[in-house]
């Protein structure tokens, strides 16, 4: 079972997954428009860089998922958000 963030501390801040989920669909929609405009200019290597990019944001975006639904199971009902 995946928890929602690591136990440290008490008073522990934890992360912004909201701010955290809008930064990472940002990432995903502008670099997957430059891969394809750059491979579309046949500029291949910004275009595989932006495509490995658009990949990482891909890979944020589940671990951002599964964290706030582990969060959802560990405090069921409780809002954090207007996203939630």
């Amino acid at each position: 079972m995946t928890r929602s963030q690591p136990r440290r501390r008490v008073n522990a801040a934890y992360s912004a997954l909201n701010l955290r989920l809008v930064l990472a669909l940002f990432g995903l929609v502008t670099m997957t428009v430059f891969a394809v405009l750059a491979f579309a200019a046949d500029v291949t290597w910004l275009g595989v860089v932006c495509a490995i990019l658009a990949a990482v944001a891909v890979v944020d975006l589940v671990v951002i998922q599964r964290r706030r639904a582990a969060r959802h199971r560990e405090e069921p009902g409780a809002r954090h958000s207007l996203f939630e």
